[in-house]
């Protein structure tokens, strides 16, 4: 394990482990898995483009997460690439509950609601990394050797995201916040769930 790997263990962020259940469907339904996953990829650029619109006075920001948008196009890319090779049609997912469910846990007023925003972010890059870590050795190659060079890339935005907001927290107590939303987080990833989605909870 490489020191952008253990840097993790410095900072509490996630709060619970991935159901064994979930890497179980996973592996069953991998199409469907990487069509979601293509999905992740476009919503993690869109979520870095939003900080530079919402934030432009912010030079150091925005340039760490335009850089940031750029290499989460590239993994959209290769993302589609795999389902042409791999022969997997793209169709219209609805969205998970994940997402809205840290949504409704950001706070509506500045600066609170941008340090939420960041916090969320490095949550879902941390859950990002936890699970594709976990798919990597579960998946045949070349899949699985994918995603396991995409958990390094995960584990630097889940970084980034995390310096970040301790550098804009100013006199908020923001690894207190992290684990307030991080319990949020805990109990989607681990509630049962209806739907499957890269970022859903135990399949019910």
């Amino acid at each position: 394990m490489n020191a952008v790997m253990r840097e993790e263990s410095t900072v509490t962020v996630l709060l619970a482990s991935t159901p064994q259940r979930w890497y179980e469907v996973a592996c069953e339904r991998w199409q469907e898995l990487l069509i979601d996953h293509a999905n992740c990829e476009k919503k993690a650029a869109s979520t870095a483009l939003s900080f530079i619109f919402t934030y432009p006075e912010d030079f150091a920001l925005t340039e760490k997460l335009s850089r940031l948008a750029r290499e989460e196009l590239r993994h959209f890319e290769q993302v589609q690439k795999f389902m042409q090779t791999l022969r997997v049609p793209f169709k219209r997912l609805s969205p998970s509950r994940y997402a809205d469910g840290l949504r409704r846990a950001l706070r509506a007023h500045e600066p609170n609601r941008r340090l939420d925003l960041m916090l969320c972010g490095a949550l879902i890059e941390a859950r990002s990394c936890e699970r594709f870590l976990g798919l990597a050795p579960r998946l045949a190659a070349p899949l699985g050797d994918f995603y396991a060079s995409l958990a390094q890339s995960e584990a630097r935005h889940r970084g980034l995201y995390l310096k970040l907001a301790e550098q804009r927290a100013n006199d908020i107590d923001w690894r207190a916040r992290l684990r307030q939303i991080g319990e949020i987080e805990a109990e989607l990833i681990t509630a049962p769930d209806p739907q499957f989605r890269f970022h859903s909870g135990t399949p019910e």
